[in-house]
């Protein structure tokens, strides 16, 4: 025997190649073509190519040997090649080498740290070095040594791998108990402590509020393994834990949208600033009378008017709008907050609001009595509803009233005397008469309008034991018309100015073709469902382009600052150009501010096209599958049928078959509603019958 180390090993030499990550020690018994054949430790043959061999082996023996002598020499060196193992710091040998050399070969290293070594000690050396990771790199037949930077690396590299198999040999079988809780009610048992609990608890939450996570996904996948597929499993896994409540919005969680005004304590100091800022510009009031009309709940008031008739009989419209954008610190963080908020929200469960309350609710929004910071759009119109002029300026206004829909459509309907809005008739029913001319202008030139009521979702009790109720809404139409016409008209006129004097705006657009059938107002769900079809979703760009569904050649949104960033953005494009003759943005810098923006204002729009039909649909499931409810064919094909229920204001889909041989849009039906899920946003219509 010797002890040096064989380049080529041969019969009789004693080898190792790695295996499940480990060195395994095997006796050559035959080499042949760049193929051996092996003799393991446990007696086993097997053959192996070459260049799998690790490079260090030897020694080579001599003469014939037995396989039970042949096993219990490789269980000596084994041995002798563990205990030296156990004495060996890879970390030390780092160190000397570090700075040295990028990489070297394993007698380069072993003369580092033996004086004579022989074999045993250069393979204990080359499994010590292949074991620590962190700071070397087995690129046979070479160790790549890691610079200083990237040990470091390696390091919390390793520490997260070590910490993730922990946590999910430990997590496992917690994730089974709290998935048997959710799905079949068994007790969840003893719950983890500590560290363990807070990991878990971040897992669960971080997979529930972003799906797409790569680092969250990969512990998530093993904690999961062997549960079925279920897109919703971390929330129901956070309910069984009672991480969260019963009906939880994960739309919030998706969106990292705190419908609290928690959100805004952090700037405190930024709020009352800029408070201290408006305040020192407070002037006297536009002598003009204001009022608002709005729900009885708004709070964020942020568009009044003043109306009266010009000797012509033209149309003198004031149109005031909150103004935020005064003193606003765009680019500070807190604004940066607020945009990344987007836009309020408003839910069965409560309102959030994209602005603090302070602000939003109170110091800007538009209360009767109180001088505000506005925006005054000066607007005039034909007798025949054409918009003549648009002059905006800033000043201060202080509104007569806030009327609501309810008490301004009995005055409408030549009622309501007894209400606050009666003072203000002089004002209402001009506002009518021009809302009136203003929609059938849009009509003759395309709008497509939809006229739907949307009902109100009314929730009672709290937590698990929530009710959802459905209620028809106070009939408003005139009112409702009124101002939204007055919107549209602002909006478009806004747009008009800007394009008239080269001021970059934010353009809500529609630039399609839409048939000249199609224009007109739609109540009926079936004609509802037949123009939407063919309208595609407006975008939101700083190009000028028509809105062909609203009827307008251009339209920015500017009417609702407390509540839309973009309205916000516009005010300020609008202020700063009055004030300093040049707009704050370019063209060029609203585009690049655009991609945050609308992916903000997407996922914060989520939360509002989803939540309320939730409610809907556990209202739909709470009534259960006796109830008969009114419904409309909007569509119908070979296989499925899809009807509306106007009053609840939800289109259900069912198969063909349960539907009769005649079917058509505007078949007014009866159905029955079957399995319906609410968080998987699913319903079934399980009967039908004809009226």
């Amino acid at each position: 025997m010797t002890s040096s180390l064989v380049r080529f090993p041969g019969p009789g030499c004693v080898v190792e190649f790695m295996h499940g990550n480990k060195a395994q020690v095997a006796w050559v018994l035959e080499e042949q073509s760049g193929k051996l054949r092996l003799l393991t430790m446990s007696k086993r043959e097997m053959k192996l190519a070459s260049a799998r061999i690790l490079p260090w082996a030897g020694p080579t023996y001599s003469g014939e040997h037995t396989r039970q002598q042949i096993a219990d020499i490789l269980e000596g060196h084994h041995s002798r090649r563990d205990a030296r193992e156990a004495e060996i710091n890879p970390l030390e040998l780092w160190e000397l080498a570090q700075g040295e050399v990028d990489k070297a070969s394993i007698e380069w290293f072993a003369e580092l740290l033996f004086t004579a070594p022989d074999v045993d000690d250069v393979a204990a050396l080359g499994h010590a070095m292949i074991g620590c990771k962190t700071h070397f790199r087995f690129s046979p037949p070479d160790f790549e040594i890691y610079p200083e930077e990237r040990v470091e690396a390696r390091k919390i590299e390793e520490q997260k791998r070590e910490e993730r198999e922990l946590l999910v040999t430990q997590g496992q079988d917690f994730f089974l108990a709290l998935w048997d809780n959710a799905i079949k009610g068994k007790p969840v048992g003893k719950e983890p402590e500590g560290e363990l609990r807070d990991r878990l608890k971040q897992v669960i939450l971080g997979r529930m509020a972003d799906p797409d996570n790569h680092e969250v996904e990969q512990v998530w996948k093993l904690l999961a393994k062997g549960l079925p597929e279920d897109q919703h499993m971390a929330l129901k896994l956070a309910q069984a834990w009672k991480l969260v409540p019963a009906h939880h919005n994960f739309w919030l969680d998706r969106a990292g949208y705190d419908p609290t005004d928690k959100w805004a304590e952090q700037f405190a100091a930024d709020i009352a600033a800029l408070q201290e800022r408006v305040t020192a510009k407070a002037a006297a009031p536009d002598e003009h009378t204001y009022i608002s009309i709005d729900s009885a709940s708004t709070r964020d008031i942020d568009d009044a008017f003043s109306i009266t008739r010009a000797p012509d009989c033209a149309y003198d419209l004031r149109i005031a709008i909150a103004c935020p954008a005064l003193e606003w610190p765009f680019g500070s963080s807190f604004d940066k907050e607020v945009m990344r908020r987007a836009t309020s929200v408003y839910l069965p469960e409560g309102n959030g609001n994209m602005m603090p309350e302070l602000l939003g609710t109170d110091f800007y929004s538009l209360k009767a009595g109180e001088l505000r910071p506005s925006m005054v759009l000066h607007v005039s119109v034909s007798p025949e509803g054409d918009l003549l002029a648009c002059e905006p300026q800033i000043t201060w206004v202080r509104l007569a009233a806030n009327l609501t829909y309810l008490d301004c459509e009995a005055v409408i309907e030549g009622e309501g005397d007894s209400t606050p809005a009666a003072a203000h008739r002089d004002q209402i029913l001009p506002a009518l008469e021009l809302a009136d001319l203003l929609i059938a202008r849009r009509v003759k030139r395309g709008a497509v309008i939809i006229d739907r009521d949307d009902p109100k979702v009314v929730l009672s009790g709290e937590g698990a034991d929530t009710m959802v109720d459905i209620k028809e809404s106070d009939p408003v139409p005139r009112s409702m018309l009124l101002v939204s016409e007055m919107m549209i008209l602002a909006n478009s006129a806004i747009s008009l100015w800007g394009r008239q004097n080269d001021v970059a705006l934010l353009h809500r657009t529609q630039d399609v073709a839409v048939p000249k059938e199609y224009a007109g107002i739609w109540s009926e769900p079936h004609d509802i469902a037949r123009v939407v079809k063919s309208l595609s979703s407006a975008l939101l760009e700083p190009l000028p382009k028509p809105h062909r569904g609203i009827g307008v050649d251009g339209y920015s949104p500017i009417t609702s600052p407390l509540r839309r960033y973009p309205d916000l953005v516009n005010v300020a494009q609008v202020l700063h150009t009055l004030h300093e003759g040049t707009p704050r943005w370019t063209k060029d810098e609203l585009i690049a501010m655009l991609p945050l923006l609308s992916s903000r204002l997407d996922a914060v729009g989520q939360i509002q096209r989803f939540r309320p039909r939730y409610w809907k649909l556990l209202h739909f499931k709470q009534r259960g599958d006796k109830v008969w409810w009114d419904a409309v064919v909007t569509e119908d094909n070979d296989m499925f049928v899809t009807v509306s229920l106007p009053r609840e204001q939800i289109f259900v889909r069912g198969r063909r078959k349960s539907f009769g041989d005649k079917v058509y849009p505007g078949q007014h039906l009866q159905v029955r509603i079957g399995k319906v899920h609410p968080l998987e946003n699913e319903i079934q219509i399980l009967d039908v019958m004809e009226e």
